[in-house]
């Protein structure tokens, strides 16, 4: 139940005091501090009791909690404005985890997704919601890691055929929209942005197509609905090995899809999953591997440059945005990379031993490295190496036989002979 001695959350939007409930403007009335962003306490500064003391949090967030826990000491009631629903994208979670859930009252308003999606007359039960109000993220490219500030906005839209996206100055809609197009979705996305939301000059634009949302200007505040239409038809895994690119004329430098899918279930990727590919070759492994960690994000290495070529080109067919390939020989760029989940080894340029002991001091608890290999001489480094690091660890052998048209009947071809090792990094 609300307690009147409790600080008070106060969601508003641009409609000021008159669109606050009356729950809402009674407990700013009754409120000795009355906290906010500057734009927000001008909302309401004429409609607050003489005596209120009104404080900007501009800049100084980390401060509000003090602020509160001071004026309550003191007997003093008090009141924070927030932008809309403060649950949604706000301030709720910050406020209720330094002073505790019991101690905040949340009186929220509509959230701008909310009145966004009326106005364009969108059922929003099954969106998410997304935020790119971040520092200047710069242009979305074919490979950005997750530190850029589109890349959760762009997961987001290749997982979910509606999205609401809050904007900033620096991410605006425009920007978005050329993302959009640099990832590929460009033919089949539509844009429809909100701007100065319940002010006079609110202004909607509805269904732009990327390529015309691109080289427009939006005012601002804004929010984009991104509308991805499709059932999303092409599956996580299991694609044939001629739907990828790989390098001519010596086709057939990829890991087959009979021990791709033993590998990528040995791996055991959880969703969230930090993934390395190590010699990556036309990339179907890391690629797939993508797909199975939708929330994660893979890092691959290819030393040849065709291949490399090959694996960028794929990425960008496929669609799969994250990914990044960077070209090298492991193990350098390694140390740049966060701690895996899982790595892939398929290739190793000689630097087989080197590479085993890096992976298994990096690797998290719980995590496994797995290893392709082809030779006898490359099985007993991988034994050695492990024996070394004193890891569990188990291998298969896996030979297939594809069938192959003779007359007006088929006879099986075998493939190339693979051992699959698989190291545990137990837990503890």
């Amino acid at each position: 139940m609300p307690r009147p001695d409790a600080c008070a959350l106060v969601g508003i939007l641009d409609d000021g005091w008159t669109g606050l409930s009356g729950a809402a403007r009674q407990r700013l009335a009754g409120a000795d501090l009355v906290i906010g962003a500057g734009r927000t306490l001008e909302l309401v500064r004429p409609h607050l009791p003489f005596g209120s003391v009104v404080r900007a949090m501009d800049g100084a967030l980390g401060q509000v909690p003090e602020w509160i826990a001071t004026a309550r000491a003191g007997g003093k009631s008090v009141a924070v404005l927030a932008t809309g629903d403060p649950l949604c994208h706000g301030i709720a979670a910050f406020l209720t985890g330094k002073l505790g859930a019991a101690e905040v009252d949340i009186l929220p308003a509509p959230s701008t997704v909310q009145i966004a999606c009326a106005r364009f007359r969108k059922p929003w039960q099954n969106l998410r919601i997304a935020s790119c109000h971040s520092a200047d993220a710069g242009e979305w490219f074919v490979g950005a890691m997750p530190a850029h500030g589109l890349y959760a906005v762009m997961r987001a839209i290749a997982l979910q055929p509606l999205v609401a996206v809050f904007t900033g100055p620096e991410n605006g809609p425009a920007r978005l929209a050329r993302a959009l197009i640099t990832a590929g979705y460009g033919e089949e996305v539509k844009l429809s942005v909100a701007c100065r939301l319940l002010l006079p000059d609110e202004q909607l634009f509805a269904d732009l197509a990327a390529a015309d949302a691109a080289s427009r200007e939006f005012p601002e505040p804004n929010v984009v609905l991104v509308e991805r239409p499709g059932d999303f038809p092409q599956p996580a895994f299991g694609l044939d090995d001629l739907e990828y690119q790989q390098r001519a004329p010596d086709k057939g430098l990829i890991t087959k899809q009979e021990v791709r899918a033993v590998s990528l279930a040995r791996l055991r990727l959880a969703a969230d999953a930090v993934v390395w590919d190590i010699g990556a070759g036309s990339g179907s492994v890391g690629l797939e591997a993508a797909r199975l960690a939708p929330l994660g994000h893979v890092w691959a290495i290819e030393k040849n440059s065709a291949d490399a070529a090959n694996a960028r080109a794929n990425a960008e067919r496929f669609r799969v945005g994250n990914y990044t390939l960077v070209e090298g020989k492991a193990p350098a760029h390694l140390d740049t990379w966060p701690d895996p989940d899982a790595v892939f080894i398929g290739g190793s340029g000689g630097e087989l031993g080197e590479l085993i002991r890096l992976i298994m001091a990096r690797l998290k608890p719980g995590g496994r490295l797995v290893i392709n290999l082809v030779t006898l001489e490359n099985l007993a480094t991988t034994q050695a190496a492990l024996a070394a690091a004193a890891v569990a660890w188990d291998v298969v052998q896996l030979q297939a036989g594809r069938s192959q048209p003779i007359l007006d009947m088929h006879r099986l071809v075998a493939q190339n002979p693979v051992w699959i090792v698989t190291a545990t990094h137990e837990h503890g």
